[in-house]
This record gives C-alpha cells, sequence and structure tokens, in this order.
C-alpha cells in the first residue's frame, strides 16, 4: 500500500507539472515541418531524456543540495513553496505557461538535435519539474519505509515519461481528439493536486524544522 500510496503523489504531482498532453500541442507545432517517422522517433528520445532527468532529480538533487550545505528541512519548505508557486501559476494563467515554453522551443528548433534541448529541456521537463522532483525525493523517509517509496516515485517518474512518449507520438490525434478547451480543463484539475502537494510538502519541511529545534514532535 505505501508503494501505491507513493505512486499516487509522485505521479499527480509529476504529471501536473509537465503536463504532457498539453505540451504535446506545442510539440505538434514546434514539430510540423518534419514527417511521421521524425517526430516518432523525437517522441522516444524525448521519453527516454524524461526519465533521466525526473529521475536524476529524484535521487540526486537531495545529495547536491547536501552538498552545498542546505538542511533536509530547508529543502521541504523551499521545494514545496517553489511547487506551490508552480501550481498556482499553473491555476491562474496555464496559457501563458505553455506560450512561454512555445517561445523557448521555438528559437532552437532548427538545430540539429532538437530532443534534448529544446524539446526535453526545457519544454518537456524544465527547471519546474526538476524542482518538483527534488522536492518530493527530500520527502524520503529512513528505514523500511524507503523501499517502497523508492520504487513507487521511481514507477511515478517512468510512467510519465510513457505518457510523454505516447502523447507526443500522437500528438496529432491528441488535438483533434481533445481540443484546446479540455486540455486547459484538465490542466487545471492537475494543477490543484499539485497546489495540494506543495502545500504538503512545506507542512513536512515545517515540521521537520521544529522537530530539530526541540519543538513538537516530527
Amino acid at each position: 500500500m505505501d508503494t501505491i500510496q507513493a505512486f499516487l503523489l509522485a505521479f499527480s504531482a509529476l504529471f501536473s507539472i509537465v503536463n504532457p498532453i498539453g505540451t504535446a500541442f506545442i510539440f505538434s507545432q514546434v514539430t510540423a515541418e518534419r514527417s511521421h517517422a521524425e517526430r516518432s522517433a523525437l517522441a522516444g528520445r524525448i521519453g527516454l531524456y524524461s526519465a533521466l532527468v525526473m529521475l536524476g532529480a529524484l535521487w540526486g538533487g537531495t545529495y547536491v543540495m547536501n552538498f552545498f550545505g542546505v538542511s533536509l528541512a530547508a529543502l521541504r519548505i523551499a521545494g514545496g513553496l517553489v511547487v506551490a508557486a508552480w501550481a498556482w501559476e499553473l491555476l491562474s494563467a496555464p496559457e501563458a505557461r505553455d506560450e512561454r515554453k512555445q517561445r523557448q522551443a521555438g528559437e532552437a528548433i532548427g538545430s540539429a538535435d532538437v530532443a534534448f534541448f529544446p524539446l526535453t529541456m526545457p519544454l518537456t521537463t524544465g527547471p519546474g519539474t526538476i524542482s518538483v522532483a527534488i522536492a518530493l525525493g527530500s520527502n524520503r523517509p529512513r528505514g523500511d519505509a524507503f523501499l517502497p517509496f523508492f520504487v513507487g516515485n521511481s514507477l511515478a517518474a517512468v510512467a510519465i515519461a510513457v505518457i510523454v512518449f505516447l502523447a507526443y507520438r500522437w500528438a496529432d490525434g491528441l488535438t483533434d481528439l481533445l481540443g484546446e478547451t479540455r486540455v486547459q480543463i484538465v490542466t487545471r484539475l492537475a494543477a490543484f493536486l499539485l497546489l495540494c502537494v506543495g502545500v504538503q510538502i512545506t507542512l513536512s519541511g515545517i515540521l521537520g524544522a521544529l522537530a530539530s529545534a526541540g519543538i513538537g514532535s516530527a
């Protein structure tokens, strides 16, 4: 059950910030001049790179922050606030965020190898996704609970990468099937879940800081 809970928490958070369905529209637009076979190959590489970015941030981000002397409680508080801020932006103006992503991707789309930059970073898994992944990884428990947490979060990252691949590969079909209005509805619902996740991570950090100071209990 712990694995399922960890998976659902990480999946909802990562899905909200990556927004693979909405981003598939942008992918379709910026790669319109390429053939379907070329776009399918790009989608496969983007899915792989996205998985590596998310897994790296999940399990390596905390150690990088610790190297610079950032405490776990501080990381959770800051990460949770960043996640909540991104969620609020998605809730209030998802169209502006998508326009910014499209502009960033369009600036470098003419280069030879665009699978990693700009189509993986920053279009698919940019700073927001990395922040969410680090915040999720910082919430890792100790002892026997770590393995279910590790498995659940890792599976969630891989599942998001698979959805990215499928959404990008069939971006044209998704455009015709859903339409922009339905995508925005899904985006806002997912953003609200992400806001809740950000608040929860921040609360965990505050409780951890209070426990370290001998105030209350973790």
